[in-house]
């Protein structure tokens, strides 16, 4: 199997550096100067020394190259940005963290976001946010009221990306997917209009947002439902490479047993000797068990048990412990970094599919690919809360990542002799926030022909000429 752009999430070609046919300038500004003159944000240009922070993303293995990025402060700038490109001719992208970067995606003009930094808990049980917030401030911001928000495994990913794209976390087998919990989205269209999407206002843009990521629209603010939690009980147990055959036949086993309240994964670990990693797992492989738990803690101690005796622990970092501490069941890092990420949904994990697994990342394997993790989905992450959504994904039964350095040249080989001894169990599908859809193979893998036809008119309707650049897959 050869690792494609509808496996991998890191792109492995680069985009030249976009140029502007600016046209007459406009009582002596250039089409850049008369953008930036609309905005209460700013605009910056390549020779400019803010360009670089702005559109530097996350994963550096991606280089974004717009023409110009709009820092933009309020949701009218991203309007008129959007306004002033179509009048221009041009594309617009969008980045608030650059989690999910492709280089193509970038267009004419990036639209940042991180600005748009709104922050309001309602105590009742839900909150507003603004599509330049990350999921930390917004978890210890509800904690305050004893409520969390279905956050990812890192606190670090940037709210509206991650909801838009679905959003599987640490608790998503008790309460579903983050787009599932979503009330409204405010959003602009590829016509410059600054909407309001829900469930009876503009259906079919709430419709595609959650799930859809930006094909139809630039999210400027999100308001979703809140779930009352102050503490939980979880984290991971670590063990030692030697054992991990024996750990992951106990944990395939044990995971079926476990109730919804339960969500539960493991990663085969490589890490290397860096000041942040733990001692007992820097320099070799080892295995972590992943265990969020939503009941009685007492009887959450009770389940893990088995796994708990399975084997000598190296660290046992599972506990009852405060919500905002929720980062320590996957340990996700958080400094940017350039890695290639390859991934699939499962059907099944049988014993022949570990085994397949283990050949080629387990103890012995040939590889240096820094992650390789299986997720137990199923649960409330199969049911949709009886509104449709553009995540297609629901009978998956289990998803694999696997994560690399990219300047490994050992990593996209790694990558795929781990997938491609998965083939039996393939889905075909991947999640739109682990493998971005940005073009028509992407796509596919993204989403159902059926799905990526609704969108396609939706986006018609909305943005008759093309200019939202994240939607280019299903065209104009």
């Amino acid at each position: 199997m050869t690792l494609t752009a509808e496996t991998v999430t890191s792109q492995t070609v680069t985009t030249p550096h976009v140029t502007v046919e600016t046209g007459a300038a406009t009582d002596r500004l250039t089409a850049f100067d008369e953008l930036d003159a609309r905005l209460r944000g700013s605009l910056h240009t390549p020779d400019d020394p803010a360009y670089a922070e702005l559109v530097t993303p996350w994963n550096l293995t991606h280089q974004m190259q717009p023409a110009a990025v709009v820092a933009a402060r309020t949701a009218e700038d991203v309007a008129q940005t959007v306004r002033f490109a179509a009048e221009q001719g041009w594309t617009v992208g969008v980045q608030a963290t650059g989690h999910g970067a492709v280089a193509s995606l970038a267009g004419h003009v990036l639209v940042s976001t991180r600005g748009l930094d709104e922050i309001a808990i309602h105590p009742e049980g839900w909150a507003r946010v603004g599509a330049g917030v990350k999921w930390l401030p917004v978890i210890e911001a509800a904690a305050r009221y004893g409520l969390a928000p279905l956050n990812g495994s890192s606190s670090d990913v940037g709210v509206v990306g991650y909801t838009t794209g679905g959003g599987v976390g640490p608790m998503t087998r008790t309460f579903g997917l983050a787009a599932d919990k979503v009330r409204a989205f405010d959003v602009v269209t590829g016509d410059g209009v600054l909407r309001r999407a829900s469930a009876t206002e503009n259906p079919d843009l709430f419709f595609a947002l959650r799930g859809g990521k930006g094909a139809v629209g630039i999210v400027t603010a999100v308001e979703f439902d809140l779930i009352p939690m102050r503490t939980f009980f979880g984290g991971a147990l670590y063990f030692d490479g030697a054992d991990v055959a024996t750990v992951v036949e106990r944990w395939r086993a044990w995971s079926q047993t476990l109730p919804e309240q339960a969500t539960t994964s493991f990663a085969l670990l490589r890490l290397p000797p860096m000041p942040d990693v733990p001692p007992p797992l820097a320099g070799k492989l080892s295995l972590s068990v992943r265990f969020a738990w939503t009941g009685d803690d007492e009887e959450g101690e009770r389940l893990l048990a088995p796994m708990r005796s399975v084997a000598p622990l190296l660290i046992d970092d599972v506990a009852v412990k405060p919500y905002p501490e929720i980062d320590s069941v996957h340990r996700d890092p958080v400094d940017p970094m350039p890695v290639i990420e390859g991934t699939r949904l499962l059907n099944a994990f049988p014993a022949e599919a570990a085994d397949a697994l283990l050949a080629q990342a387990g103890l012995g394997a040939e590889t240096n690919l820094v992650i390789v993790e299986i997720r137990q989905l199923g649960g409330a992450y199969a049911r949709d809360n009886g509104h449709p959504t553009a995540f297609d994904h629901r009978g998956a039964a289990f998803s694999v990542l696997t994560v690399g350095v990219s300047m490994d040249p050992s990593t996209v080989p790694s990558a795929e002799r781990v997938l491609g001894a998965l083939d039996d169990w393939d889905t075909g599908g991947v999640w739109p926030n682990f493998a971005s859809p940005h073009d028509a193979a992407s796509a596919k893998r993204a989403y159902t022909e059926a799905t990526l036809q609704r969108i396609s008119e939706i986006r018609r309707r909305y943005d008759p000429n093309g200019v939202l650049q994240a939607g280019s897959y299903v065209g104009s």
